[in-house]
């Protein structure tokens, strides 16, 4: 159908792009075919959303912006642009123009140096997770449902 519009991915904090491969080719399965994917630089929210807010206005007609965690708070800040038709919320923050993450928490975020264990990681998308990350969450069955 040619009048869906393009769909923009934008992961969450503790993500990356790559993390939405399977949606990618589940969307693409089902006919559509203008799926974009943001690498945010998390460097702060209003760079993320400079990030996402780029892109969106290199796509010709309609977008869609689809935030998962963090990227909810992206979406919403990136989302007012005149060829986005929706924001679509994948278990994300959903706050207010405005609002970030740490205000509908209560919390901020606070930078802190890596203790010992987590110093000699792999550096985020280096495409090695690690001993602790396999801990966490052990690779997928080679067959996905």
């Amino acid at each position: 159908m040619a009048d869906k519009p393009a769909i923009v991915l934008v992961h969450g904090f503790w993500g990356g792009a790559a993390h939405w491969g399977h949606v990618i080719t589940e969307l693409n399965r089902r006919g559509h075919g203008s799926l974009h994917v943001v690498e945010l630089p998390l460097t702060s929210l209003a760079d993320d959303a400079e990030r996402t807010a780029r892109m969106v206005r290199q796509i010709p007609g309609p977008v869609l912006l689809v935030g998962h965690s963090y990227g909810g708070a992206v979406i919403t800040e990136a989302g007012g642009l005149p060829n986005v038709t929706g924001l679509v919320y994948v278990a994300a923050f959903a706050p207010d123009a405005g609002e970030s993450p740490g205000q509908i928490t209560g919390t901020r975020l606070v930078q802190h140096r890596p203790v010992r264990a987590f110093a000699a990681q792999p550096a985020p998308g280096s495409g090695s997770l690690g001993p602790w990350a396999r801990a966490v969450a052990p690779p997928a069955p080679s067959e996905q449902p």
